[in-house]
């Protein structure tokens, strides 16, 4: 489980500065931020 996390907080910190550089748009950047919360099995978003 341990390792999961740090894969899925590993993705994040990538597509937050995707879009950070605007290299996608905050649409894509939820759609894609769900995607990998099912993939990891996250079940909250303590984030926002």
């Amino acid at each position: 489980m341990g390792d999961q996390v740090l894969e899925y907080s590993i993705q994040l910190a990538m597509l937050r500065q995707l879009l950070s550089e605007k290299l996608i748009n905050k649409q894509e950047y939820f759609k894609i931020k769900k995607l990998l919360m099912e993939k990891y099995k996250i079940s909250s978003d303590l984030t926002c």
